[in-house]
């Protein structure tokens, strides 16, 4: 017999290789048609997967992040058996779960996937879907992986194996699609009620821009279609809030080729807003006891090694100009990456010794952004920061 520890502390004893689903039935029947997923000692459980020892366990519906995040895993393998069937011969990439719904990435392999193709797309994964097809977990040894991937043409998964360490690495397999996964999934396909094929776009292979690109699918179901149409119905009330259509017509900020990609201009409107939200966050920040610093616009690339963990932007700055190549955008965290360096000399009377002196270092920062990844005020070449996250120790009297 082994111990099963609760969420509540409660112990009960079971007979050793009990899956999370056989608890869920020991508890009630109601609970064992709601739950997705579970958690042993606080790793990923399929249901169905055996337990051989004392454990902690948790269960998941569909209410948890940890049952939607199976739920929406398990839906990926289902668009990609989907893709399978409608276009032979495609080529798999990866295909996680996401905060809302999933993805795949796939190598096309000379199909042609457009909106066209959403709807049959929607009604081959609802007949899979049907079939309650079981997601069966299987290890499986590195050269018998290479071997299945590697006489299917799967070159992306091949890629992937021959990274892995052998003997953690397992299949799962839902009907006559087998895919190189860790999981964890749902124990069937039948909980799947609703889907709906949610947009394409390009994705280079392990975002290397020198790699292949891939057609990434967007998708979402849900165990009910009306929780389908409640979320596509919200999803057409935020369009009519988004920033970009509300900021065009009210006037507030506008985007010109003549100026660049990416570089927001700020109209009269916008900029009377603007200026009303940095005089309430002044406000706030005065009173939390910070005191404000400037800091330039760019900065020596020789700081990047000390922000950002070290990665810099260096990639993105063949978008610049040619002479401003070797300048990098300011690092949002300036200060650290100075203090890394020596002293931090802000030449402001801070007159501080021995404490802790709160600043709220301000910048524009600057950075060569793709054009791709240009999709709102949050994601442009041009975004101003303040960074008050920090405290900063200042032991010298005249700083």
């Amino acid at each position: 017999m082994i111990n099963i520890t609760f969420p509540d502390g409660g112990v009960k004893q079971f007979e050793a290789g009990i899956t999370p689903l056989q608890i869920a039935e020991s508890i009630s029947p109601r609970l064992a048609q709601d739950v997705l997923a579970a958690s042993v000692n606080d790793a990923e459980w399929d249901l169905t997967r055996p337990i051989d020892g004392d454990a902690r366990i948790k269960l998941f519906k569909w209410e948890d992040h940890e049952g939607k995040h199976a739920f929406w895993h398990s839906s990926a393998h289902l668009l990609a058996e989907a893709l399978q069937e409608l276009f032979p011969g495609v080529k798999f990439g990866i295909g996680p779960a996401i905060e809302n719904g999933f993805y795949y990435d796939i190598d096309p392999n000379g199909h042609s996937i457009t909106s066209a193709d959403f709807p049959a797309i929607e009604k081959k994964m609802l007949e899979l879907a049907q079939k309650k097809q079981e997601i069966v977990r299987a290890d499986i040894s590195k050269a018998d992986a290479l071997k299945l991937f590697g006489d299917r043409g799967e070159v992306y998964k091949c890629e992937l194996i021959s990274e892995l360490e052998d003997g953690h690495i397992t299949t799962y397999t839902q009907g006559a699609f087998t895919d190189l996964c860790r999981g964890p999934h749902i124990p069937t396909t039948a909980p799947i009620k609703a889907a709906k094929v949610m947009s394409l776009a390009g994705a280079y292979w392990r975002g290397d821009e020198k790699r292949q690109q891939l057609v990434r699918v967007y998708g979402i179901t849900f165990p009910k279609k009306k929780m389908l149409d409640e979320y596509l119905a919200l999803l057409e009330e935020a369009k009519k809030r988004d920033h970009r259509k509300l900021g065009k017509e009210m006037e507030l900020f506008a985007f010109s080729a003549n100026v660049g990609a990416g570089l927001p201009l700020w109209l009269p409107k916008g900029a009377a807003l603007r200026d009303r939200l940095e005089q309430f966050l002044r406000k706030i920040q005065k009173q939390y006891g910070y005191q404000q610093v400037i800091t330039p616009h760019i900065g020596n690339k020789n700081l990047y090694p000390h922000s950002r963990g070290g990665r810099g932007i260096p990639a993105q700055t063949d978008e610049l100009p040619a002479p401003l190549r070797d300048i990098q955008g300011i690092p949002a965290q300036l200060p650290r990456a100075a203090a890394a360096s020596g002293r931090i000399r802000h030449r402001v009377s801070l007159r501080t010794e021995r404490r802790t002196a709160r600043t709220h270092p301000s910048a524009r920062i600057h950075s060569g952004r793709r054009p791709h990844l240009l999709r709102s005020l949050a994601d442009q070449r041009r975004v101003p920061e303040s960074d008050g996250h920090y405290p900063l120790h200042f032991q010298d009297p005249e700083i």
